[in-house]
């Protein structure tokens, strides 16, 4: 995007898109030890060191003042996600992974989520491939292959807390590029949920312009 602003800063509808997603959570609980039993989450913010002032000044220009707990990322993905796992107090329960720039994520698409990963232990969000997909080899030649077999993966994810923690005491791979693949990797099943073609992860100002939205990226 065409911002010195980090993404997850940027203003949508006159807020920044990182508030947005915060406020889908906050107004979600999720399931308890009990059947029909809810329970408040615990809700922990992975930045970057260097952006928490930047943040923080933002929370208060908004009146902004959410209970989260902020946590310094590392140089990746998995880095992040284990900074922010070993900031949980919990025991047990449910941890759901969500990406700070997909502010149109649904309740119901949240609420599936920890209610799917309390049953089956893993609930990992996606949607069809809408496209026609080919697939590339080495040499450049392509081969058509059959969309339907795949999926576009999304977040939230969400596992139980056990064994997340299980599978993030390995060693880093390249090939990691979400916690299904972390877990898949160390041997744990993954459920698949549906999600939205709305729960888009903003990377373009394009993103940023859905149906009566208003966004500042310059």
């Amino acid at each position: 995007m065409k911002s010195d602003v980090p993404k997850q800063f940027l203003l949508l509808n006159g807020k920044p898109i990182l508030q947005h997603t915060i406020e889908r959570f906050l107004a979600i609980s999720s399931p308890g030890d009990q059947p029909g039993q809810r329970t408040a989450i615990q809700l922990i913010l992975v930045l970057p060191a260097s952006d928490f002032t930047t943040w923080q000044a933002l929370c208060e220009q908004h009146n902004f003042h959410p209970p989260v707990q902020m946590v310094a990322g590392g140089a990746t993905r998995f880095q992040s996600v284990r900074n922010g796992l070993n900031a949980i107090d919990a025991v047990k329960g449910l941890v759901a992974v969500h990406d700070g720039v997909r502010p149109f994520v649904s309740p119901t698409i949240i609420q599936s989520s920890f209610e799917t990963a309390a049953r089956t232990g893993s609930a990992v969000t996606c949607v069809p491939v809408k496209d026609s997909v080919r697939v590339v080899t080495a040499d450049g030649v392509s081969q058509a292959v059959d969309r339907a077999q795949y999926r576009l993966v999304q977040t939230p994810q969400t596992f139980a807390l056990n064994l997340f923690r299980q599978a993030f005491q390995i060693k880093e791979q390249p090939f990691f590029t979400d916690c299904a693949s972390v877990m898949e990797y160390s041997g744990f099943p993954i459920t698949l949920i549906e999600g939205s073609y709305d729960n888009i992860k903003i990377t373009t100002p394009d993103d940023l312009r859905q149906p009566g939205g208003s966004a500042d990226y310059s």
